[in-house]
């Protein structure tokens, strides 16, 4: 199923808006019930306005009413598969379980794989 959810996100890509950086990520969360929610970068000029795909497509699954999250998959047009920022990882770690599949690709279609708690093994829920 990973082939199908970096598929996604490689065409979530595609809607990048990203006049400033160049730099188009496309990401594709899948829930437990199989649903699968895109999101893309989107650029402002005043950069702290700024939204990675990651955090826009696990915005989009729960702005729609989806908390059962199972899997993200992550694209970006770089040489080595491409990383989420920390922001991005607190946001996962918030509503994945740390044992939810990461996989990160990139351009010339190699990937990782690793767990959200991979990511982010002392996140803020951590602190609880």
């Amino acid at each position: 199923m990973a082939i199908d959810l970096i598929r996604s996100a490689i065409e979530a890509s595609q809607n990048a808006y990203v006049p400033y950086s160049h730099f188009p990520i496309g990401a594709a969360v899948k829930a437990k019930d199989g649903q699968i929610y895109q999101g893309c970068n989107i650029e402002n000029a005043s950069f702290g306005l700024t939204n990675c795909g990651e955090r826009t497509a696990i915005f989009k699954a729960i702005s729609e009413g989806q908390r059962d999250l199972e899997e993200i998959a992550i694209y970006g047009e770089t040489q080595e598969p491409i990383s989420p920022c920390g922001a991005c990882r607190q946001v996962m770690a918030e509503f994945f379980e740390p044992t939810a599949q990461v996989t990160l690709a990139a351009k010339d279609g190699r990937t990782a794989k690793m767990t959200v708690g991979d990511l982010l093994p002392y996140s803020f829920l951590d602190l609880k």
